[in-house]
């Protein structure tokens, strides 16, 4: 679009990019703090929530400090942890295994990500911090002196074809002293300024899981609340990262959850059948079979822990949350992270006026040390899992006081060429759970995506996909992507192509991340952020 479109202006001291519980934190705390202070938050989701992965075990300390009241009014979802099992899954059996002290959830709840952050939003909301949900930063704005000093909305109401249509409207530049980047694991912004500032130049690379997670109704009396079930093993293979979650609530209903880390081996492995095939393990499946899935999801989570995290601080910006790659792997916890970070953030902020220094605060600070004591722990699984439990155990008994320091490898780096591995035999079975594939899978996850906005993926050399990626690993990413966005295709020549199939299903659609998704309520939602809503966010920044 071109660069002399008129934008409106709308300004601000502190400019929040991300509405999940980093964001939401960083806003309540510094209007608490400096109540004089214009806060603004831009969740790109239609509405608070609607794009939280939920489902979790929330550690509730950093929200009892943000949120002393909580538990008088608590989400729809929230269970108190009361029993905590661990297993190794084979083919056929399951072996009980003494339940790791990182994930011991004595004290602990099971909530819906998706409906706490409404009540985040809400008391931001009554403090003073204008929350806009439904509008997606486009990228960083920059000052005279290089520094950050907001971002822009990007554009609506364009065509397809990258032309603007009857409701086009330019998105709004949105500036501020201070620019928090909350976006989650990664966000379009916080990737184009870790890439500006180099804040990567001195960590491992950053790497990732693949997490999917399911609401289920159960037949009366399968469901114990608040018994929390992870397992490892089968059906991935030793040398492949990952495991289970089984969260049981109230009402019949239990979160069914599988993770598997994107740094594997095997080109062929294919991510969602891995979940789906647990699911058919006897001891699974005799728990789900009868049920019916509510709602389902898959999201990305950055899985580096320490070795891994970016710098935090950059000239008029801080990056927080996931975002920063704050989330506990060993624990599988990231709320209390991302509250902690959040809140650290504003009390940085609020306390010397700027981001410098935060970098060196949040490493030094309960949520920083909680991340070195288990740095050891997810690299020791490159070694294969029998190596990763030993290890692990050692880096619990000494407190992650072990002199060395494991390192991190890119995720791609790891995938081996189809000539150089062999795949291994799993064991997988014949599967009559549902989804039966993952097309139907959207269908649970409730997104939208409009119909003739253009497709958001960018593949820099798509000539790649159908040369060397085709011959040397088979293209993987169409393993890997649990919602069938990359499909390579006849391009009528004889050969092939890489198609991005931005809308999988006829009446329930992708939202722009392919494959960010879900939420636990089941209501379709169609982000329709035409030139009228524009005006509304427009009225409302007026009107202060």
């Amino acid at each position: 679009m071109s660069e002399s479109v008129e934008r409106d202006v709308m300004e601000y001291d502190v400019l929040i990019v991300g509405g999940g519980p980093a964001g939401l934190a960083c806003a309540i705390r510094l209007k608490e703090t400096k109540p004089e202070l214009g806060v603004c938050v831009l969740e790109k989701a239609s509405a608070i929530g609607a794009q939280a992965l939920s489902g979790a075990v929330l550690e509730p300390g950093p929200l009892d400090e943000l949120l002393p009241g909580w538990r008088d009014a608590p989400p729809g979802i929230c269970i108190p942890a009361k029993r905590d099992e661990f297993a190794l899954l084979t083919r056929t059996g399951r072996i009980r295994l003494p339940v790791p002290p990182q994930q011991h959830n004595e004290g602990n709840f099971i909530v819906s990500l998706g409906l706490l952050t409404p009540l985040l939003a809400a008391r931001a909301e009554a403090l003073g911090v204008d929350v806009f949900p439904g509008f997606a930063g486009a990228h960083a704005l920059y000052g005279d002196d290089g520094a950050v000093v907001g971002v822009q909305i990007g554009d609506v109401g364009i065509e397809k074809n990258g032309e603007p249509g009857p409701n086009y409207a330019p998105g709004p530049e949105v500036r501020a002293r201070i620019t928090v980047l909350a976006e989650g694991c990664r966000g379009s912004i916080s990737k184009q300024l870790i890439k500006k500032f180099a804040l990567d130049a001195d960590c491992d690379p950053q790497t990732y899981g693949l997490g999917f997670k399911e609401l289920w109704q159960l037949p009366p009396g399968r469901v114990e609340p608040g018994r929390i079930e992870h397992s490892i093993g089968w059906p991935l293979d030793n040398d492949t990262y990952g495991g289970s979650f089984l969260y049981h609530l109230d009402g019949d209903r239990v979160y069914v959850g599988f993770v598997v880390g994107l740094d594997y081996r095997d080109p062929r492995l294919q991510p969602f059948e891995a979940f789906q095939q647990f699911k058919h393990h006897p001891h699974i499946r005799k728990l789900l079979e009868g049920g019916e899935i509510l709602a389902a999801g898959a999201r990305t989570i950055s899985a580096g822990g320490w070795q891994s995290m970016p710098k935090l601080e950059m000239p008029g910006a801080l990056l927080i949350g996931d975002a920063g790659g704050t989330l506990n792997v060993p624990k599988i916890k990231g709320i209390h992270q991302a509250l902690r970070s959040g809140m650290l953030a504003a009390a940085h902020i609020a306390e010397t006026g700027g981001t410098q220094g935060f970098d060196a605060r949040w490493r030094a600070s309960a949520g920083g040390r909680e991340l070195y004591k288990v740095r050891n722990i997810k690299p020791g699984f490159k070694r294969g899992l029998w190596f990763a439990l030993a290890n692990a155990a050692l880096e619990t008994l000494t407190g992650g006081r072990t002199p060395w320091t494991l390192r991190n490898q890119a995720a791609h780096a790891a995938t081996a060429r189809l000539t150089e591995f062999e795949s291994p035999d799993r064991g997988w079975v014949d599967r009559s759970l549902p989804p039966r594939d993952r097309l139907a899978a959207v269908f649970f996850a409730n997104n939208s995506h409009e119909e003739n906005q253009p497709v958001h993926l960018k593949v820099r050399d798509t000539t790649i996909c159908a040369t060397r990626c085709a011959t040397e690993f088979g293209n993987p990413c169409q393993n890997f992507c649990p919602a069938n966005v990359y499909e390579m295709v006849a391009d009528g020549a004889g050969g092939k192509r890489l198609q991005i199939n931005a809308r999988s299903v006829p009446d329930h659609r992708l939202d722009d991340a392919g494959g960010r998704l879900g939420s636990d309520l089941p209501i379709f939602v169609i982000d329709r952020r035409d030139r009228s809503t524009l005006a509304t966010l427009r009225r409302t920044h007026r009107s202060e």
